[in-house]
Parts: C-alpha cells; structure tokens; sequence
C-alpha cells in the first residue's frame, strides 16, 4: 500500500489519541464541566470561566413540624487558564511515511512530555487538601508499604462520608513498588504477577490504584517548630465563605506567636487546640462529632510580620452549634488555642493522593483558530481537545508545527480527597 502524505488533520487526530492514552491522575477526575464550555463555534481562549454550584446542605428536623431551609448554593469559579503545548517540524520527506512510523519517532515522545505536564498541573492542587494520614510528626518522609498504612487513607475518606465508588490513589514510585511488594507476599497471585510482569497492583480495597512519577513533594513548613496560637476567638458562618474558592470555603484566621519572620507555606496542614480545646472534625453529612481534629490547609504562602500571620485555610472554621447544617466543627477556636502543624521542620514529603472522581475536575476545551492561520486542525477525543498549527518554512523546506491544549483545573470538593504518606502519627488525635 503506497503512503500517504500527511495532513494536519490526521497528525492532531493521531496525537490527541496518544495524549489522552498516556494521561494518569488527570484521566481519574471529573470531566463533565467540558459540555458548560461548547457555546462559542471558534473555541476557546485564556481566560474564559464557567461557574460551578457548590452542593447543598440540608439538617434533618427531629419533630412533625415542618422547619424550612433556605437554599443557600455557593459558587466557585473554574478558569481555563493553563496553555501548554509541544512544538515540532518535519521534513517534507517526513510527511510522506505512514502516520505508525511518525506517531513512534516523533508524536509520542512529544505527547508523553505533554500528558506529564498536565498531571503536574491537576496534582499541584494538593495543598487545597486539608486532611493528611500517615504522616509522621517529625523526621523525614516514608513510603507507604503496607495495605495498613493504604488503607489509613480509605478510612478517612469513610469518615468523611465520601461514596465508595469512584476512588482512585495515586501513589510515587517509591510508595507504588513498596505497595507491589507488600501484596506479592498475600495469597492473590494475580496481584502478585501482574506487579512483577507489569508493574500493575490493581484495586486495592476498591481504591484503583496508580503510579505516577509527578507526584509532587512537601517542603514543609520551616515555622513547625514555634508555639504559634490562635489570636482571640475565631469562627465564621457559611453565609460569610460560601462563595469563597474552596468546598465548604476559606476563611481568614488571625494568629500570633511564630517566629518574627517565619514563612508559613501554601499546603502546611495543622491542627488547633489539645485535649478540651481541641478544635474536632464533623462528619459532613451526619454531622456528628468525628474522634480526631479537624484538619486545616494554609491557600496561600504568608510571612509573620513580628510574629503575627493572618492566615487563609480550608476548610472554614463553622461550628455545628452555630450552623447544623453547614458545620465543619464542633467548635470555634479559642483565644489562645495552640496550632500544632503537621511535618518535621522543613522536611520534605511526597503528597499521594487518595480521592473521589468528584474531588477535582479538569476542563480541556477547543481552542480559536486564529484568523489568518492556514489548514488549522482541531481534534477532540474523549474530552481532550487540542489544536494543530503548521507553518512552513521554505528556505530548509521543513514544515513546522504548534500543538496546543487549553485547560483548567479545580480542586472541587476538598472533603472527598486526602494525601497520604508513611510513617505513623497521633496527630488529629484531640487527646496528644
């Protein structure tokens, strides 16, 4: 069969199918929100937004009388704000060979680095994560090996009242092989193969279960070891952070006692208060009282200034005495009320994840074709949609091209995802 000449059509086609084969953490959440962005014919461009309706919380009434409830749905924003792209040229020699051999020597590779970036990008969001298991008080960081220590993540996302169905863990290497190793030595020889033969473990305790080298690492925060407390005290109503960007929302947390110019860190998870001071969890849906603290994520590097840091985290700090419905503590944080952050001082550790499809979403869209560009290609396929641009160049007779993709990422739901390492931890522990 005589070869064929290629065209922008088919190389986009064939890429856009690569790109999305090779995707790992960013092919496990949600992709829904890509039908609120095929209005515009042209596609797409930096920028563009959609608003998101954050799910309604509803108490339950403990008599016959009809006690009626304000429907109160937040909202948030997703920006498609992330342009990436690989660039590429053939030779007019090149472009007559079949699409099998370019896709091996040139588009794969290229597709490979391109699905990469992405991951990092959706994986980046874990400092919007508050819960953390597993995670040693001091010293450095550890794998996970063992399903005891895998399913510390699994039972936090049980205690959080996240569905069953739909979880998937992305695990680093080191933690991957450590599990693969730990599940040889059980009867299931099918687990036990397939991690020899292809590096594959499977489901674990219904969490399916991934390696990905983009996990990312935790340099944590170097502000660990002062005796921060919180200045007076502090909570806030849903009312008040329901349109803020997190699932329940931030708040701003006003604190004192760190050293004079500490550096408190985007991601630095802490907990408040010990033994009846503890500041403890609410389950989200029963809102009963959990037996560990609540957990809390700084959204945004802060330095002290004499000491003193305002601090923006999540979640918010709503007392269910104060709001049933829409609680996420028991509490409010007292005056003075010590903050134990979680970590060794500035250590670092590696930030698997454990989540619900529904805990991020990733949105690719159509991007414009720009007017004045020559046999544009546009491709979408399985919701990933990129765009091909070739220009030529007539001095060296090279044809080259621009392969772009437009996306955004947000951290949905904050509550249906946990990061997970090794080690052990009596941290959340109301009682330490």
């Amino acid at each position: 069969m005589p070869n064929t000449v290629l065209n922008p059509s088919i190389i986009a086609s064939t890429a856009v199918r690569i790109l999305e084969n090779e995707l790992v953490m960013a092919s496990r959440v949600y992709r829904g929100y890509e039908e609120e962005f095929d209005k515009k014919v042209n596609g797409y461009e930096i920028g563009d937004t959609i608003s998101i309706r954050k799910p309604q919380q509803f108490s339950v009434r403990q008599t016959a009388v009809a006690v009626l409830q304000d429907v109160q749905e937040g909202k948030l924003s997703l920006v498609v704000n992330q342009q990436k792209g690989v660039d590429f040229s053939f030779s007019s020699r090149d472009l007559t060979l079949k699409i099998e051999d370019l896709s091996e020597r040139v588009i794969r590779p290229a597709m490979v680095r391109l699905a990469n970036q992405i991951d990092v990008d959706v994986m980046a969001e874990f400092y919007r994560i508050p819960n953390w298991v597993g995670q040693p008080a001091t010293g450095a960081d550890a794998p996970i090996s063992s399903f005891a220590m895998f399913a510390r993540g699994a039972e936090r996302l049980d205690q959080m009242a996240v569905p069953q169905d739909m979880r998937s863990a992305v695990l680093a290497p080191e933690s991957y092989w450590a599990m693969a190793t730990s599940q040889t030595g059980l009867f299931l020889p099918q687990i036990g193969q397939a991690a020899y033969r292809r590096g594959e473990i499977g489901e674990i305790g219904g969490v399916a279960t991934y390696m990905s080298q983009n996990v990312p690492t935790y340099l944590g925060t170097a502000a660990n070891d002062d005796a921060a407390t919180v200045t007076g005290a502090q909570s806030t109503t849903y009312a008040a952070v329901r349109d803020t960007e997190a699932v329940p929302g931030t708040m701003n947390l006003v604190t004192g006692a760190w050293g004079t110019t500490d550096l408190i860190r985007a991601g630095t998870v802490f907990t408040i208060g010990t033994g009846a001071t503890a500041v403890l969890a609410v389950n989200p849906v029963t809102k009963a009282i959990l037996p560990f603290q609540q957990m809390f994520t700084v959204l945004a590097d802060v330095t002290a200034v004499g000491g003193a840091a305002t601090l923006s985290i999540t979640p918010p700090i709503i007392p269910i005495t104060a709001d049933a419905a829409f609680g996420t503590t028991n509490i409010a944080a007292g005056a003075g009320a010590t903050i134990q952050v979680v970590g060794g001082d500035s250590q670092n550790y590696r930030q698997n994840l454990m989540f619900h499809k529904n805990a991020f979403a990733l949105v690719v869209v159509p991007m414009v074709k720009p007017p004045g560009a020559v046999d544009v290609a546009r491709e979408t396929y399985k919701g990933i949609s990129a765009r091909l641009i070739p220009y030529y160049d007539g001095t060296n007779d090279v044809s080259n091209y621009r392969f772009d993709v437009l996306y955004g990422v947000k951290t949905i739901d904050n509550r249906m995802a946990v990061r997970m390492t090794g080690g052990a931890s009596t941290l959340g522990n109301p009682a330490q």
